[in-house]
């Protein structure tokens, strides 16, 4: 067995070949709370060391992100510097790569003021719609991998100390990323193919509307016109290939957003920017959610729904097998990057315009005709279980299953 050191190693190498797949000249932006630092140097030197022209960290802090959030004026948070906004746009246009290092603390903001919580996000996502719409049009190359931060660890595993914790939940990430094959990148490799077949099997039907029921569940998401499933690697539009997410386990599309109807009930804790919105509801009418209810966290969902119009409508629907090694491992991570690789989700908020033929090319006013949803906030959250069917209908009203108790059915099985 691999040492530690020769894990995170590889774990290195699996985020800068496969996850953004940097090209030498390149700069990368990385993103890492300050407990990463180890990680950070390592990404660091591996990615000089296959031609980076250039890493730029930016760190976070929670103990000062709660210090702010606590203490700072409603003008300060409602605000969001304009300069560093800027910076991030020109090294997107200079066309840096980003890694997030992502490994957030599920309770972090649970005594704030949703209200508050509220106005930094939108704030924020203001502030860096054209840096996000340079990730989110593929026009970069980018990855999220995950870190165990020392108290996402302590959520996971409260009777352990800390390091204990941490070495535990390094175990889980080690093994859901494949870091523990024999060959990482090769089994990346495998990986990736796999989800390949997946989607296509879904683009060849064009499905027009997808029937979801389970308990609590009775929804149907009709699926925009010329809609592309997408999953494992995306392909940049300069051509490079990268994995935007490891794990990943989902393929995905877009729905209409003026075509949902139904409720949907979760099946896991939603961790939203430092509090749990958990045992929840909606209900949509014509593509909106006309009704909602949460057994906790309901004031965080009610101001994540009113963020703007877009936040009350669907931007993605993803189709994840009960299979998924996150599943199996039989842990809810509270963590957004692993809970949506273990269970099928659904997105409030905004459309990935890569999941419609030419949707990168159209204007606003051509992708809200298509049924193209547009908002400040992309909020994935997880409705799969061994209990979910789904089943496709196609343009003349015949349907098809594609799921039966949470994995794939029919013509989509393996």
């Amino acid at each position: 067995m691999n040492t530690f050191q020769e894990q995170l190693e590889q774990y290195a190498d699996v985020a800068l070949q496969k996850g953004i797949n940097i090209q030498e000249g390149q700069g990368v932006i990385i993103n890492a709370p300050i407990e990463a630092s180890d990680f950070v140097h390592v990404l660091t030197a591996k990615a000089y060391g296959r031609g980076a022209k250039d890493v730029y960290v930016q760190w976070g802090d929670n103990v000062l992100t709660y210090m702010k959030m606590k203490h700072a004026s409603e003008e300060v948070i409602a605000n969001f510097p304009r300069w560093r906004a800027q910076g991030l746009e020109e090294m997107a246009k200079d066309g840096y790569s980003v890694v997030n290092v992502y490994g957030p603390d599920p309770d972090l903001l649970k005594d704030i003021d949703s209200e508050r919580v509220a106005k930094a996000n939108k704030a924020s996502a203001e502030a860096l719609t054209t840096y996000r719409d340079y990730i989110m049009e593929d026009k970069i190359t980018w990855t999220i991998v995950a870190f165990p931060h020392p108290d996402w660890a302590k959520k996971l595993f409260p009777n352990d100390p800390v390091a204990l914790a941490q070495d535990k939940l390094w175990e889980q990430i080690f093994h859901i990323t494949r870091i523990d094959r024999e060959d990482p990148l090769e089994a990346w490799d495998e990986h990736n193919e796999q989800l390949r077949q997946a989607r296509e099997r879904l683009n060849k039907k064009q499905f027009k509307k997808l029937h979801y029921k389970a308990p609590g569940t009775d929804l149907t998401i009709e699926l925009v016109n010329d809609h592309v499933w997408a999953g494992g690697a995306a392909e940049s539009t300069a051509g490079v290939k990268f994995n935007p997410n490891m794990p990943t386990e989902e393929v995905f599309t877009m729905p209409h957003k003026y075509g949902v109807n139904g409720t949907v009930r979760s099946t896991m804790p939603l961790n939203y920017d430092g509090n749990l919105i958990e045992d929840f509801s909606l209900t949509f009418e014509d593509g909106k959610v006309v009704d909602y209810q949460a057994g906790s966290g309901e004031e965080s969902l009610k101001y994540l729904l009113e963020t703007d119009e877009g936040a009350k409508r669907l931007g993605e629907v993803a189709l994840v097998p009960v299979e998924s090694p996150i599943s199996q491992s039989g842990h809810v991570f509270y963590n957004t990057l692993f809970d949506e690789n273990a269970s099928c989700h659904i997105a409030l908020g905004k459309a990935y315009p890569t999941n419609v033929q030419n949707g990168t090319s159209m204007s606003e006013e051509e992708r809200d005709k298509n049924g193209v949803n547009d908002s400040l906030v992309h909020e994935d959250f997880m409705i799969g279980s061994s209990e979910l069917d789904i089943d496709g209908e196609h343009e003349n009203g015949t349907q098809e299953p594609v799921f039966r108790n949470g994995t794939w059915a029919g013509d989509f099985k393996k």
